[in-house]
């Protein structure tokens, strides 16, 4: 079994959620006391946060870097950032490292195009809807056309991840407005949804809607899983 390196703490309420969903797909691929081989750096997301609002993808990309570097040193055979947003300094992290890096929108996009969808939602941080490194790549890579709620939206997504899921609230308003933000992007067209931020999957499930979810944090851990045996 491959060891998996996880970039987590951006933040810990998902990189939680990653560390259970890869021992129990080992558990489940392997059975027995099977568990994740997993080598796994931490960072301090406050910071982080900041240097995303001020619009320093620079100093972000050199904490990654550095904690990424500290993973592959640790033994670890690949690498997933765990959270969507950060995948805007990928390159940048794949660059300096010796390690594959498992792309979270690659991920998602090959389980988009093995159900033959199109046409998909996407909701995550502003940074992740309204700027390219992730859109774009859905479209560029995978040919798929990609559906943004409208301003008022997205500063509702936005604020509910950062204000509260990060921090571990999940809240009944919350959810019910997210429900109704994924359905108008299915009444829009949209196929499917991608929850793009790895928080979201905390507030919204499946069981919630009729309108098909893409949990990237569930997604990127069977991925994972896949590749380590």
């Amino acid at each position: 079994m491959k060891t998996i390196g996880l970039l987590g703490g951006m933040s810990w309420e998902s990189s939680a959620g990653y560390y259970r969903m890869i021992n129990e797909g080992v558990k489940e691929a392997l059975g027995g006391l099977h568990s994740a081989k997993i080598a796994m750096y931490s960072v301090d997301f406050a910071p982080i946060e900041k240097l995303q609002h001020r619009g320093d993808w620079q100093g972000t990309a050199e904490i990654l870097i550095k904690a990424a570097t500290n993973v592959e040193s640790a033994g670890a055979d690949v690498l997933l950032i765990c959270t969507n947003t950060m995948h805007k300094v990928a390159a940048q992290v794949e660059a300096a490292i010796n390690i594959p890096l498992l792309h979270i929108a690659d991920a998602t996009a090959e389980v988009l195009v093995q159900q033959n969808i199109k046409t998909v939602g996407l909701i995550g941080t502003a940074f992740t809807m309204e700027q390219d490194f992730y859109k774009g790549r859905l479209s560029e890579q995978f040919g798929l056309t990609v559906i943004t709620p409208n301003a008022d939206e997205r500063a509702i997504i936005h604020n509910v991840i950062y204000k509260e899921l990060v921090l571990g609230k999940v809240l009944p308003a919350s959810k019910e407005h997210y429900l109704k933000i994924i359905q108008s992007l299915a009444n829009q067209g949209a196929e499917a949804v991608i929850l793009g931020c790895t928080e979201i999957g905390m507030l919204v499930k499946q069981t919630d809607t009729e309108v098909t979810l893409l949990d990237t944090t569930a997604i990127h851990a069977q991925k994972a899983v896949e590749f380590a045996i």
